[in-house]
């Protein structure tokens, strides 16, 4: 597996552009960044050519130009399955943190985060489902999955059934990690993901 010469950082539901940039400023790995925006989320501008989970999954496979870890969470983590499974010349390492990966969650214990208020989202991202849950084992390369032990959106029942569909993937679960765990625990994952990035 080639070493990456980019990272693309997928953010959650919320589209924030910034949610990962904690982790990346402690990555000492030379490739380059990008930051992935949704358009019509987190104050990225809505584009009238963007109105589906597939035009996103889309825009992404568009900028699969290098080896490329991609590196997602929560709902972006569907995103990077769907690029890894479309695109895996191009892929070398996934880091999926609390997602369900397009897997049945539900069956899992995990919270609807639909059951909210979803007034922020457009109504195709709200209705959008999908079952990934057997093609995903045909993405070999690593995937480093992290979890939290008090995330009731993704319980680590979640990151077990994935860590058991992948076929090249470990799990780390942080002790007391909420939802947002890849953010605010920051600095104690970034040696996991930097030594998961430059192995081989």
């Amino acid at each position: 597996m080639s070493t990456p010469e980019q990272l693309l950082f997928l953010p959650g539901a919320s589209g924030n552009k910034a949610f990962w940039q904690p982790l990346s400023d402690r990555l000492a790995t030379p490739a380059a960044r990008r930051f992935v925006g949704y358009p019509g989320f987190g104050g990225e501008p809505a584009d009238p050519a963007v109105a589906s989970i597939d035009d996103i999954v889309r825009r992404v496979l568009a900028m699969l130009d290098r080896p490329t870890a991609l590196i997602a969470q929560s709902m972006g983590g569907v995103i990077a399955v769907r690029a890894a499974l479309e695109k895996p010349q191009f892929v070398t390492h996934l880091v999926l943190s609390v997602t369900s990966g397009g897997i049945d969650t539900a069956a899992l214990g995990a919270q609807n985060w639909r059951a909210g208020d979803t007034s922020a989202f457009p109504e195709w991202f709200v209705s959008f489902h999908t079952d990934l849950s057997k093609p995903i084992a045909r993405i070999t390369q690593p995937a480093l999955l992290l979890w939290g032990d008090n995330d009731p959106l993704s319980p680590v029942a979640v990151g077990e059934r994935l860590n058991a569909l992948l076929a090249n993937s470990t799990l780390h679960v942080v002790r007391g990690g909420e939802h947002d765990l890849a953010s605010v625990h920051a600095e104690a994952l970034a040696p996991l993901v930097e030594a998961h990035l430059t192995a081989h």
